[in-house]
């Protein structure tokens, strides 16, 4: 029977996709929070060997699920399925995908059973700061063991995830992380001890992992897709598959191995890789929200539009990207930079996670802050190579960023201490951006529209007043507080109840300055929202 070829996406469906992306990832990012703000009172930081172990636990399976369940497997396997399902017809799509998902799931076991096996002697390489710790060392090796089996449930996860983004259906998978969130709270609550808290914490991560694979399952067999579970084969597709991934993999581990290789300069600082993971918990908020929430859309939009050899579409797809994530990225950074301490003050110091412990965290925030443009701008830029099955530019581009990060990481944290981490980690996100914008003009691939870049500097002139704004309300933090202790019923609770209030306040603020600015006018928002039966989309969002 011939196989109906499935309908390609509006153009202007980017930004609402994203937007769905952003919204239900914003739910989720803000449960995470709740749940950090948890698990760091119950665990602690620098007190305590509890909290440095369990981060360990999930540091470690989370590399390989972003480098390659999620990063590598997505860049390859998303334009792959995304042709054949234009091309050659839904049944074709889901035989390939049932083969990747075997390929994926076999590779992703083994490397789990490596990892469990070879645990204890592998820490001393993640963390052999606490080779002079053998209580901590120890528990980091168990709880990590623990942790391995969430590896492959991710990967099964991140692939059909990714058959529903090539479908058009957004939800579920923007959804499905909340159920990490949840299990972790429901696990971590009860726990007053932190050992035993960091015990449950990290088996709750493993029962998270089965929820989350079974409800993409779900999802993408509610959309039609038959993708059975067979055994690993390695047919042409598969090969050609792995071909495009391995270079994938490293073009997306950049930013993960800078993180992991902050990590193993952390161990050597009690509380340090505390002090990382919270501060990675605001400052990849937008990276997370904006970032991957286009890239998860623009990969399928730009792979269709050059399968119709529609060079207008990928355009306007890009430039769209290009402005909505700076409206978003630009914002956020200078709130980081003008609020760090205030931020961590305010949300984290409560119970094992001391005053000293925020102040550690603050200025590492700082210098991550800054670097968040460039987090988010590579999810934008490696599209336009992985939609032209071009992952070996980006590849080359992430190499040269960890050599850059390893160099300026080591001679920055013996210089300066914990922040020469953070300053590395964000010098090296730029370079790779350069690198890759300047690629794609000179291969004539895309160069932003004269509009686009209009729209860049307006949105940066608002992102400057708001920053300058929020760094007034740092300066006179204490006048703030002391203004709503005098007029509160409540005896407690000034710093949390003062930062949310200016953060909203901040939220209110931003898209008045946005429209007054011209960043995006009313006008512009309106026709990216609307949707009318039959009616195309507008191209030129931005």
């Amino acid at each position: 029977m011939t196989q109906t070829p499935a309908p390609r996406a509006r153009s202007g469906g980017l930004i609402r996709s994203s937007a769905v992306f952003a919204s239900l990832t914003m739910v989720s990012r803000l449960m995470g929070l709740v749940r950090d703000l948890v698990i760091t009172a119950k665990l602690g930081a620098s007190q305590t060997i509890a909290a440095d172990a369990y981060y360990t636990a999930l540091a470690f399976p989370n590399l390989f699920r972003r480098i390659f369940a999620e990063g590598a497997f997505a860049a390859a396997f998303v334009p792959s399925y995304s042709r054949k399902l234009a091309g050659a017809g839904e049944a074709e799509a889901d035989r390939f995908a049932a083969d990747a998902l075997a390929t994926v799931a076999a590779a992703t076991v083994a490397v789990m059973l490596v990892a469990q096996l070879s645990m204890p002697w592998l820490m001393y390489l993640i963390n052999p700061g606490y080779a002079d710790e053998p209580e901590k060392f120890r528990l980091s090796w168990m709880l990590t063991q623990l942790t391995m089996p969430y590896l492959p449930c991710m990967a099964i996860a991140a692939l059909f995830s990714g058959v529903l983004n090539a479908r058009g259906r957004f939800i579920v998978s923007a959804a499905y992380p909340t159920i990490l969130n949840v299990v972790m709270l429901a696990a971590v609550l009860p726990q007053d001890d932190p050992i035993q808290a960091a015990w449950w914490a990290s088996g709750g991560v493993v029962v998270a992992g089965i929820g989350q694979a079974a409800i993409c399952w779900w999802g993408a067999r509610r959309t039609g897709a038959r993708i059975r579970f067979i055994l690993p084969t390695l047919t042409p597709d598969m090969k050609a598959l792995i071909r495009l991934a391995i270079p994938a993999a490293i073009a997306n581990s950049a930013t993960q191995i800078n993180i992991f290789i902050s990590g193993i300069l952390a161990s050597q600082v009690a509380g340090m890789r505390v002090w990382m993971n919270v501060a990675d918990r605001l400052y990849q908020l937008p990276m997370s929200l904006v970032g991957v929430a286009i890239g998860v859309a623009l990969l399928p939009r730009l792979s269709q539009a050059l399968q119709a050899e529609d060079t207008a579409d990928a355009q306007g797809a890009m430039d769209q990207g290009l402005v909505f994530a700076l409206a978003f990225s630009l914002p956020a950074a200078a709130a980081l930079m003008a609020l760090p301490l205030y931020l961590i003050d305010g949300l984290f110091t409560r119970g094992a996670f001391t005053q000293a412990d925020a102040a550690a965290t603050g200025a590492l925030l700082f210098h991550y802050a800054w670097g968040v443009p460039a987090f988010v701008l590579l999810r934008i830029l490696q599209p336009a190579f992985f939609a032209r099955q071009d992952t070996r530019t980006p590849m080359r581009f992430s190499l040269i960023s960890v050599a850059v990060n390893i160099a300026l990481g080591l001679a920055l944290f013996w210089w300066l201490g914990p922040v020469g981490v953070a300053m590395a980690t964000s010098i090296a996100a730029w370079i790779t951006v350069i690198q890759m914008w300047v690629a794609l003009g000179r291969r004539d691939i895309w160069r932003p529209s004269a509009k686009a870049l209009s729209k860049i500097a307006r949105v940066a002139a608002a992102s400057a007043v708001l920053g300058g704004l929020l760094a007034l309300c740092s300066l006179f933090r204490p006048e703030i507080e002391a203004a709503y202790a005098a007029v509160s019923p409540f005896s407690r609770g000034a710093k949390e109840i003062t930062i949310v209030a200016i953060c909203g306040v901040g939220l209110a603020l931003y898209p008045a300055l946005l429209f007054a600015f011209g960043g995006v006018t009313p006008a512009e928002l309106r026709a990216v929202f609307r949707r009318r039966r039959g009616d195309p989309a507008p191209v030129d969002a931005p």
